[in-house]
């Protein structure tokens, strides 16, 4: 439902990996985001297939999560041992700046990869329309609205632990 940025690839190599790690960290530390490493021996990734089949990966993962605020999903690079990453970011809540701010981001880490698709539900990454992208926005937040006036208990921007922000939760 909400405004979803999607993203996949793979590295180059390891020190690809390397240099755009640190080139994250750089970003993110101009626009003053929060930043965590991650090592994990055994994690588990949810992933899908070309056909939106479920494909999780199991297994260590590196990378790096940028925190942009309270209002965005993190930008997770959590790569496998291929050297392959697949996450989203939701920037519903966090203004058409800040998706604006992702989206570059992504262009710029762009060249590190061999493989790299962006699936941006505003199409602002493949356009660069802010019209188009507001738009969007505007479309969702109506929505959102509409389903708060039909279930007015419901709860809007709700933050898991794992800083993935849920749309909407309605209670019946």
């Amino acid at each position: 439902m909400g405004v979803t940025i999607h993203f996949e690839g793979r590295v180059r190599d390891r020190a690809a990996m390397t240099d755009l790690l640190q080139f994250a960290r750089r970003f993110a530390l101009e626009r003053g985001w929060m930043t965590d490493d991650i090592n994990e021996a055994n994690a588990k990734l949810l992933r899908v297939d070309e056909n939106e089949r479920d494909c999780d990966y199991l297994g260590p993962v590196s990378g790096l999560e940028l925190n942009p605020g309270n209002d965005c999903e993190p930008i997770k690079l959590e790569f496998d041992n291929q050297l392959y990453v697949q996450e989203w970011t939701k920037t519903q809540f966090a203004g058409a700046e800040m998706h604006q701010t992702i989206c570059g981001f992504l262009h710029a880490i762009e060249p590190y990869f061999e493989t790299f698709k962006v699936n941006d539900e505003a199409e602002f990454w493949e356009t660069g329309d802010v019209e188009l992208l507001e738009k969007y926005r505007a479309d969702c937040d109506r929505f959102i609205e509409e389903h708060l006036q039909e279930h007015p208990t419901a709860k809007v921007k709700v933050k898991e632990p794992t800083g993935r922000i849920v749309d909407m939760i309605v209670y019946d």
